[in-house]
Parts: structure tokens; sequence; C-alpha cells
């Protein structure tokens, strides 16, 4: 990727993470000035000067990219003037590709993943979200393919997709975004910026919310509906919820392009780890890995995809903040679930369990859990970890925590 000229007043960053360290390593004609809480004291580092968080002075900075996770009422944060998102500071400076961004609750990577198989020939890089900052990315590919989080969206201004595909919103990081208005507000901005000709597709329970926009705005109920509008066959479709509307919204993206159902080309997509995947033990019994379900919503949809069948639930960790009540009163429902707590919030599981009349055992962690459910678990049964809460209040990422799950089983 080509550089932009020396710009001779420095750059602030809020925030050391894999955007910020991609930026100042890309950007070696930049002088970058990072702030992060992990600093004790000043230091150089190549064209960065790393700072506490602290330190940082708004009067003497002309402009501030802000690291995704770093949350808008963060003391510091709250006290700059001129915020940006990463996807703005390369939108101004760069002719970029053929833009997609692809958002929601739940089922962006799953939906992005999906796409990205789609357009495998199609000259397209995924990144954004899933890991690659787009200062890394090809500026000669025809076509970005960017999953896109709140945090990002919170802090952008100008950058715009020339497709956006806006899965279901439900409760989730609450504590960083104060409210649901908020943060279904931050997931409909880009539509603000979007020129005629753009496609936004967007989920019908946020009309009410809907800022004004010049792009074309297909609205959609559930999977049906949004299969029925794009003309797609669903016996053809070999997803059942909750890939299904994954599948959907990326056959209809690509359709959209290519004016082309591309059934087989879907049909051959298999899905990432953690994220329903299911397992035998030595014994030959069930076990779902869905470690990848860090909210209520996304927890909802594994159980009701087992709901006909005796669960043994793995629920906790850091539900920061989420109402818990829609999924209770979704496992009052399936009473012959048998609840495990595990976490930093397993008093309120327990104080729920309590409420709803449930069974629920707390567990020190996530061993104890699958060792507990061993003792009992019959062949006929299946055991589901589907948590409906952060993992690092016990483990890096929930990717860590799901394969701590599977080397349990066996």
């Amino acid at each position: 990727m080509k550089q932009t000229k020396t710009n001779e007043a420095a750059i602030t960053i809020f925030g050391y993470g894999l955007v910020a360290k991609a930026l100042v390593q890309h950007f070696s004609d930049y002088h970058f000035v990072v702030y992060d809480d992990k600093f004790s004291q000043e230091q150089q580092f190549n064209n960065a000067i790393l700072k506490p968080m602290e330190s940082f002075e708004p009067e003497k900075s002309k402009l501030e990219i802000v690291s995704a996770g770093i949350a808008p009422h963060h003391p510091v944060v709250s006290t700059a003037n001129n915020l940006i998102s990463e996807y703005d500071f390369m939108f101004s400076n760069f002719k970029l590709p053929f833009n997609i961004w692809i958002s929601g609750t739940n089922g962006k990577t799953t939906t992005t993943e999906m796409l990205q198989s789609l357009l495998e020939t199609k000259a397209c890089q995924a990144g954004g979200n899933i890991g690659v900052p787009l200062c890394q990315m090809d500026l000669n590919a025809k076509i970005w393919l960017l999953e896109t989080s709140s945090f990002v969206l919170h802090y952008n201004h100008i950058a715009r997709p020339n497709i956006y595909a806006l899965l279901p919103v439900a409760d989730d990081h609450i504590s960083w975004h104060k409210d649901f208005i908020h943060y279904a507000a931050a997931k409909l901005k880009p539509l603000k910026h979007m020129q005629e000709g753009e496609l936004a597709i967007i989920p019908r329970q946020l009309v009410a919310l809907m800022p004004e926009t010049a792009a074309f705005v297909i609205y959609y109920e559930n999977s049906q509906d949004l299969a029925g509008q794009f003309g797609l066959d669903l016996s053809q479709i070999n997803f059942q919820e909750p890939f299904l509307l994954d599948a959907i919204m990326a056959m209809a993206v690509y359709q959209s392009l290519f004016f082309h159902k591309p059934y087989e080309l879907m049909n051959a997509f298999k899905p990432a780890a953690h994220r329903l995947e299911t397992l035998q033990d030595a014994q030959g019994r069930l076990w779902i890995n869905d470690s990848k379900a860090t909210n209520v919503h996304a927890s909802q949809a594994a159980i009701k995809a087992y709901a006909d069948q005796k669960v043994h639930l793995i629920l906790g960790g850091d539900d920061k903040g989420m109402d818990l009540q829609p999924l209770f009163d979704l496992l009052a429902r399936v009473s012959h679930f048998k609840l495990y707590a595990i976490g930093s919030n397993k008093d309120r599981l327990k104080q729920l369990a309590f409420q709803y009349n449930l069974q629920l055992t707390v567990c020190q962690d996530l061993t104890a859990a699958v060792a507990e459910i061993k003792t009992n678990l019959a062949d006929n049964e299946v055991v589901l970890l589907s948590p409906a809460a952060a993992s690092l209040d016990e483990f890096s990422s929930y990717q860590a925590r799901g394969d701590l799950y599977k080397s349990l089983i066996n």
C-alpha cells in the first residue's frame, strides 16, 4: 500500500492494540503519539512516542484515531475533540476499493466468511474486525469485505460502504454504548454517509431509528422474508438457523453484485470453530462448542436449535451489563435444560435461576463444570457450552475458552 506524504503534525492514537501497531509500522513517515493505560512512562518506539493515557493534552492534538475497544466515556478519551475511526483515516487518505461492510449483533463473522468464500475468485480481500487492519489490506483488490463492529462505527464520521449488510441487532455491549438506542444508532450510522446507487440491507426492527440516507434500503423481517425479497429458494440452501440467515445475507449481497444465485458455492461452505461446533466424546455423546456466543441473542439461537433435546447448558462469564431476563424467559419454556454457571457473573445467574425456579449448579470454573456434567451425562443427552457472556474474565478470548472445552471433553 502506497503511503501518503509526511504529516508534520503528530497523530494521536488511543490504545496500543493491533490497529495502532499496524498504523505505526505501516506509515513510517508519520509521527504518532500513542496513549495507553498500560504505559507508566513516556518511551520512544520507531516513529511513535508511547505515553501514559493520563498525559494526553487535548489542546495540543489535531487528530485522534481511537482503537475500537476504548469506550467514548473513558475519562481521557472524552476530553478529545477530533476523534475518528481507522476507517475514516484510510478513507480520507486513499482511494479505496469497492467496500462491503457486514455488521450486526451476531453472525457477522460467519456472514463475512461465507461471503468471502463466495467472492474467492473476485479479487476480494476480507479484513476489519476479523483481524486484518485496513492499512495492511491491498489497495489493488477489487473488493474490500469488512466485518465492522459498533465500536468502529461509533467513531466513524466520513467513511462509508458501497453495500452495507446489517444482521439483526439485540442488546450487546451496553456498558460500552450506555443503552440499546445508542448501540443501534452506531449500527445505523453508515447510512448517513451512503450515496445514491449504494445498497443497505437493514432489519425491519430498526425502521423507527433510521437516519436519512440516499442509499437504496431493503428491509427484512427474518430469514424467510430476506430470502423471498431476493428470490432465493430455501430448499436449496443446506443450512439451519442460526447459520441460515447468515447464508441468505451472503447470497443476497453476492446476487446484488453478480445477478446470480450461488447455491452450490454457498452449500460448500463449512462454518468455523466455536459456533455451534459439534463434537463427540469417547462414548459417542454429543457436545456442542458455542463459545462464540458472547451475548444473550447468540445463546438464545443455540438454545432454540436444541430446544427439543435434553441439554446440559453451561452459561457465564463477563455479561457486560446485558439484560439476562430474555435468556431466562426462554429457558423457563425449555424446562428439560439443566444449567451450570461459571465465570464472574455466576452469582447473578444463580439469582435468576432461583427467580425462575430453574435447576442450576454453580461451578468453580469451566473445568469443574465439564467434570460435573460427565458424571451425570446420559447417552441421549447433549452438552451445550453457550455462555451468553464474554470470556475475558477468565480467558484470553472466546477461542481459548472453546479450545479448553474441547480438550476437556476427551
